[in-house]
């Protein structure tokens, strides 16, 4: 299934996009996916939360994914 992910801060920075579609049925599918299709989020992705409608999956979860959901990848900010 298709999943739109919203990217924030260092992310969005690194892939020069707002927001990406991923095809992807879990959490790890659509981390290993964002990093084939953007390699410069390879050294980023690793350090992020991850939001599956507003609930933090952190960083490492077979969190299944249903249509209509929304991801947000949050990248450490303000030291944290």
């Amino acid at each position: 299934m298709i999943i739109n992910v919203n990217l924030y801060a260092a992310a969005k920075h690194a892939a020069k996009l707002d927001s990406v579609s991923v095809e992807a049925r879990t959490l790890n599918e659509l981390r290993g996916q964002l990093v084939s299709d953007i390699p410069a989020l390879a050294s980023i992705v690793p350090q992020c939360s991850f939001l599956i409608d507003g609930l933090s999956y952190g960083r490492d979860t077979d969190a299944p994914l249903a249509d209509g959901v929304r991801v947000d990848v949050m990248p450490p900010f303000s030291g944290g």
